[in-house]
């Protein structure tokens, strides 16, 4: 299970894909609802279709673009973007004061752009993320941030 203080209640999933991080962070956190985002429609309905009748509503996808998420200021306790360049603006934005940011790569990184690069983490400090923590994990790698308790987002990138 991931470590954090206490378990998150809203948590989302960037770049969702088919529906595996999203449902995956279900089954982390069980009592969480989880939302996932997507920039094709149709990988979108794929994670739709995977998720199937959800009575209690815990697990849902939108089409979204990382840059732009359909969601309030400060409403996730707990993000998670798998691949991609992180959106520093959309992700602090969305991402409430003292909740953790989880960045994925599951590929092995080529060069110092991977997630190991403190490029990423850099755009994400101007905005109150701190970096927390980095490891290996298969073929990947992840990153650990956390937002700083007490920070209004910072300037624009």
């Amino acid at each position: 299970m991931l470590r954090v203080d206490r378990a998150p209640e809203r948590v989302l999933a960037i770049a969702a894909d088919a529906g595996e991080a999203a449902l995956f962070l279900a089954r982390e956190f069980p009592a969480a609802r989880v939302r996932g985002v997507d920039s094709s429609r149709s990988r979108v309905r794929a994670a739709a279709e995977r998720v199937g009748l959800d009575p209690e509503g815990r697990v849902a996808f939108k089409a979204a673009k990382p840059g732009a998420l359909p969601y309030p200021d400060a409403f996730f306790d707990l993000v998670a973007q798998v691949d991609g360049r992180p959106s520093a603006a959309e992700i602090a934005r969305v991402l409430r004061p003292g909740g953790y940011l989880i960045l994925v790569r599951t590929q092995p990184s080529r060069g110092r752009l991977g997630l190991g690069s403190r490029a990423p983490w850099r755009r994400l400090g101007r905005r109150g993320v701190a970096f927390l923590e980095s490891a290996a994990a298969g073929d990947g790698s992840f990153s650990v941030g956390r937002r700083r308790e007490a920070d209004s987002g910072g300037p624009a990138d």
